[in-house]
């Protein structure tokens, strides 16, 4: 029996040895790729359809994004009240999302309820129509979200940062204009369903705790249908970032803050620094402890918070610094990011900062692995990054190894001033 009179012992985070569950995978008949998680203690179930859909494949700005927002609001025999109403009646959610690379649509349910939701999802995939009201309602509703955030510094600084670093006309560098919604019309969305949905490539995430014939209740609904599944050719979009690195803009005459964004390229995960850098930058600014944060925030107290991150984008990516300032402090916050900056590159880092530092990262891995819809949502990011498990053991090893020295070399390989793009929006 557990003597409640003796304290446990403390460990430490990186003490555990972490393994990644692994994946249960099969083909459907049509060779659609099923990745599963069967596991949990509750009857629930999750399950996402991916597809090459997002707004690199685009022609027109915006269609991507559209489509799949407007792919659940109207089929054949069905309106969007309708097929709202069928899933609430079951409890379940569905969800849409698009991003640069891939295009999603989501299901959470009851485990018992997938016989029933499941043909209406492949309904949606084949028998879409997306009627021309839905599609006014939609524009109507984007042009005035729109129009709202455009007098916001932080929402103007986000769009502008990614065009200097991308260009706009890269896939991460577009953004929504009143003019790209107005040049939107219905053919252009069923093009792009049919290209890239009904006859798309798609693969299959699912978790939870699943009947014993999931894979027969896939194959019925989904192994027929007419998806093209090989290999999506790779994107090589040309990046044409600006030539000019520093930019003020005024969007607001009444603003009280600054949005600041500092922002440069950044090799994507298939970098040996991708790593490494995770820990460097959770010690500059990734965490509520960090460097940036106990200076510019619980110092300086010129903000309420300021963050640094490594963009995750599937072909390229950015390292940025985020934060909104008071109005009057935006330059000297700019110079004591780069103070900060500078001693990582000058200095090394103790080894109970780095501790503390390695304790934080590895109890985020445990955390984010804390049940079988987050171990999928881990897998689906590293298949759809062309990763494998041996990048998560690698990270973890990283976090447990890597030396001050190697910290040093990194912040003075990327935490240089000269080639940060500046903005500031008022």
């Amino acid at each position: 029996m557990l003597d409640r009179t003796v304290a446990p012992p403390i460990l430490d985070s990186v003490d555990f040895d972490l393994k990644l569950k692994k994946y249960d995978h099969f083909l459907l008949d049509n060779q659609t790729p099923v990745y599963m998680i069967n596991a949990g203690a509750e009857e629930v179930a999750s399950i996402e359809w991916v597809f090459n859909a997002g707004n690199c494949f685009e022609a027109k700005n915006l269609v991507a994004s559209a489509t799949n927002h407007l792919i659940k609001n109207g089929t054949k025999t069905e309106s969007s009240f309708e097929i709202s109403e069928f899933f609430d009646f079951y409890g379940a959610y569905l969800g849409t999302g698009c991003s640069n690379e891939t295009a999603i649509i989501s299901l959470s349910c009851l485990s018992k309820h997938l016989p029933i939701l499941l043909p209406k999802v492949a309904e949606l995939i084949t028998a879409s129509v997306f009627p021309e009201k839905e599609l006014s309602i939609y524009l109507q509703n984007q042009k005035q979200r729109l129009t709202i955030s455009l007098q916001k510094g932080d929402f103007v600084a986000n769009r502008l940062i990614d065009v200097y670093l991308y260009g706009e006309n890269h896939p991460y560098g577009k953004f929504t204009s009143l003019e790209a919604l107005n040049a939107i019309n219905r053919e252009d969305l069923c093009s792009f369903y049919s290209d890239r949905y009904v006859n798309g490539n798609c693969q299959i995430f699912i978790a939870g705790r699943l009947p014993s014939n999931i894979e027969q209740l896939l194959n019925n609904n989904f192994g027929n249908l007419p998806f093209v599944n090989k290999k999506a050719s790779s994107i090589n979009y040309l990046r044409q970032p600006a030539t000019e690195k520093n930019y003020t803009i005024h969007n607001d005459e009444n603003a009280v803050q600054g949005a600041i964004r500092l922002g440069r390229p950044f090799p994507n995960r298939h970098s040996e620094d991708w790593s490494k850098m995770q820990v460097l930058n959770t010690v500059f600014g990734g965490y509520f402890g960090s460097r940036l944060m106990s200076n510019i925030r619980e110092e300086k107290g010129y903000t309420y918070g300021i963050h640094s991150y490594v963009q995750s984008h599937v072909n390229e990516s950015a390292l940025i610094i985020s934060t909104e300032a008071g109005k009057d402090v935006c330059q000297a916050t700019i110079e004591e990011v780069w103070k900060e900056a500078k001693i990582l590159r000058e200095e090394l880092i103790d080894e109970e900062e780095l501790q503390l530092v390695r304790n934080y990262m590895v109890g985020s891995v445990m955390g984010s692995l804390d049940g079988p819809f987050q171990i999928i949502g881990r897998w689906k990011n590293y298949i759809l990054n062309g990763l494998d498990d041996r990048f998560f053991y690698k990270s973890l090893d990283t976090i447990k190894t890597i030396t001050p020295n190697e910290l040093q070399e990194l912040a003075n390989k990327y935490l240089t001033e000269e080639h940060f793009y500046h903005l500031t929006v008022f």
